[in-house]
């Protein structure tokens, strides 16, 4: 895992509906060539966080770094040109299209007389899954509505990282899908991390946590209890950190965890 300054960083964010407040003083990290999970239990802010650093929810108050800069994201728009990248639990796929068309939906490439290059975004298409060892899918010209929920997120996946992206963020990637789906998705998950992406991963399943995760953000009422290396916790630590509250273990990089 790359030990340089995070791709992404947030300082003391916070967020507020009305007199809920969602997010308090949250400190958060990914680095290049790190899964980072990111865990709680309903309500912890999860979804809040996520879709701030989105751009969806700016954050009120705080500081977002990227490779140690600070930036502004004030929209979707400002997320997407530094290379941020969400994939959210429902996917966002057009049933109705190929694989091809969901993956250069909004973003298609036209000639000068505005036909489109479709010959030019099959090859990118299958160029993408290829490196991400995407194998289970027979023909990029598949209608989405043909692919199974693993091959689904695959291609979800696959979209987020065609466009240049730096950090890959995952909801919930591997909900309702079936053992064998599960195992692939887990993989890719890997393959993201293995080639230097930033990657955060959402998850209730603790055991999907603990084989892909290099460490392991607790999130419990809208602040961060702790922050672990995954090789040097369990999950008992993590359900009492999301529970209770009572985990104070931060850890860096190469680090064994200091006291809170």
């Amino acid at each position: 895992m790359n030990e340089t300054s995070p791709t992404l960083q947030l300082r003391g964010v916070s967020k507020a509906f009305g007199s809920v407040q969602a997010l308090q003083d949250v400190d958060f990290e990914v680095r290049d060539g790190e899964v980072m999970a990111l865990v709680g239990d309903n309500g912890a802010g999860k979804s809040t966080l996520i879709k701030s650093i989105a751009g969806i929810h700016p954050f009120d108050s705080g500081e977002v770094l990227f490779d140690g800069k600070p930036v502004q994201i004030h929209g979707p728009k400002d997320a997407a040109r530094l290379g941020i990248e969400v994939v959210y639990q429902d996917l966002a796929l057009c049933d109705n299209l190929d694989v091809v068309q969901n993956m250069y939906l909004g973003r298609e490439a036209h000639d000068v007389i505005f036909r489109l290059k479709e010959t030019e975004m099959e090859r990118r298409t299958a160029e993408t899954l290829q490196t991400l060892a995407v194998t289970t899918i027979r023909s990029t010209r598949q209608t989405v509505a043909t692919l199974s929920g693993g091959q689904r997120q695959s291609v979800a996946v696959a979209r987020a990282v065609m466009w240049n992206s730096r950090v890959v963020i995952l909801d919930e990637p591997t909900a309702a899908l079936g053992v064998a789906q599960t195992r692939q998705v887990l993989d890719l998950v890997k393959r993201l991390g293995q080639q230097g992406l930033a990657v955060v991963l959402i998850s209730h399943n603790l055991y999907d946590v603990f084989e892909v995760a290099d460490r392991i953000t607790v999130l419990r009422l809208g602040r961060v209890v702790g922050v672990f290396e995954t090789a040097q916790t369990n999950q008992q630590e993590i359900v009492s950190a999301i529970t209770a509250g009572k985990a104070t273990k931060i850890s860096g990089p190469g680090d064994a965890g200091v006291e809170a």
